[in-house]
């Protein structure tokens, strides 16, 4: 399938359900994410009797994988097709549970128990790398250049969707069934998503030309640095508004990441057009602003309603950053280097959460929580300025000049 098979009357309708597959592989590698995320730390600290620096070496491997595997997912993309990439993908997602159920057998050995989940924390690292790049360079070459909004906007919905699930369910699993659910589903889910990706027609990978990595990150670096100023406001209110809200006493205080994530997802699927139909730096700028207005009401907000209208105001903000910037980086690279591009831009985005978001961390405990969402605002308003300069140097259908 290509771009040229949409006819114009169902040509929304036909791309959506091109994605589908792919939006299935994004959800099921970011849900088995999810799924560890609350349950892994009780299992070395409860379990294995490990420590709060054991905790952070199992946790964070993931996402130190999943940085040093963008670059290397999205060549491998461009080389090898996409279809490759999402399928290497999956069998890494399987791999990491097998090593999750390894590690159950060494608990007598906590350490060496501990060492396997950092393996199997680090293959599904990779995993989500080869998949999120693959399945964004499939979706933009079944939907063509001038839909790469709506293909990233799509994707991330299904990323995005994934965690928010995921966290609960890894909970009712992990009560119920112990650190042995989270293992088997870890390993079997992947493995039945491959029966539904492999049927699937390829695309053609890209012509062979050497990888030219200094090029390709310098033509996304601008959209990449935006992306990453305005991504703060996300790692802060996954990590800060539970425990901001609770302080203040404004209940029920999970409702805020709900808000967050209902007004991110309603944004994602009533408005994943506008940035392929005004240009991905005005979307970015006008979405930036407003991502930034909600923070700072977050941050600044003396009645709980108004804290309340902020999560809500900064999830319909930046739910359209990323394919807004995410179009001009596409753009901008290299065709034949496409998959490259988005690994390199999204490698923005791990560096934001995963550098900046603790520094947050830091500075909440020094200044108190509001201050994380009072300087996230300001963080986040720096993207501002680059899709400002980003939109006057596109033409008026927004490709850059």
């Amino acid at each position: 399938m290509t771009a040229a098979a949409f006819e114009p009357e169902d040509e929304a309708r036909s791309i959506v359900a091109a994605l589908l597959p792919l939006m299935a592989a994004v959800f099921v590698v970011f849900l088995v994410t999810g799924v560890a995320l609350p349950t892994l730390p009780l299992h070395v600290h409860d379990r294995l009797g490990l420590g709060a620096f054991a905790v952070g070496l199992v946790g964070g491997s993931q996402f130190a994988a999943s940085l040093v595997s963008r670059v290397w997912s999205g060549a491998y993309s461009d080389r090898r097709g996409a279809k490759c990439a999402v399928i290497v993908g999956l069998v890494l997602a399987t791999s990491a549970g097998l090593a999750y159920l390894a590690s159950l057998g060494f608990v007598g050995s906590p350490r060496f128990s501990a060492a396997i989940l950092i393996l199997g924390r680090g293959l599904l690292g990779g995993g989500e790398s080869f998949v999120i790049v693959g399945a964004q360079s499939w979706g933009l070459a079944l939907a063509g250049p001038k839909h790469t909004g709506k293909v990233m906007a799509w994707l991330g919905m299904a990323m995005y969707t994934a965690f928010a699930a995921g966290a609960p369910l890894g909970s009712a699993l992990f009560a119920k069934y112990g650190f042995l659910a989270i293992a088997l589903a870890t390993t079997l889910v992947p493995v039945m998503t491959l029966g539904a990706i492999t049927p699937l027609a390829p695309v053609a990978p890209k012509p062979h030309a050497s990888l030219d990595l200094r090029r390709v990150t310098r033509a996304v670096a601008a959209p990449g640095f935006g992306l990453a100023f305005a991504s703060i406001g996300f790692g802060g209110m996954t990590a800060f508004s539970v425990l901001l809200f609770v302080e203040r006493g404004w209940e029920p205080a999970w409702l805020s990441f709900t808000v967050f994530a209902v007004a991110f997802v309603a944004a994602r699927f009533w408005l994943s057009h506008l940035a392929d139909r005004f240009g991905g730096a005005k979307v970015a700028l006008i979405f930036a602003l407003i991502e930034a207005t909600g923070l700072a009401l977050i941050g600044l907000a003396p009645w709980a309603w108004l804290g309340f209208v902020g999560a809500a105001a900064t999830g319909f903000g930046y739910s359209l950053v990323f394919p807004g910037f995410g179009v001009e980086a596409v753009r901008r690279a290299p065709p034949e280097q496409q998959g490259l591009a988005v690994g390199v831009y999204t490698a923005f985005l791990d560096l934001a959460l995963g550098f900046l978001v603790p520094v947050l961390g830091l500075v909440a405990s020094y200044r108190g929580l509001d201050s994380v969402f009072v300087i996230g605002a300001g963080l986040t308003a720096c993207a501002i300025p680059i899709a400002a300069r980003l939109a006057v140097r596109a033409n008026p259908k927004g490709e850059p000049t």
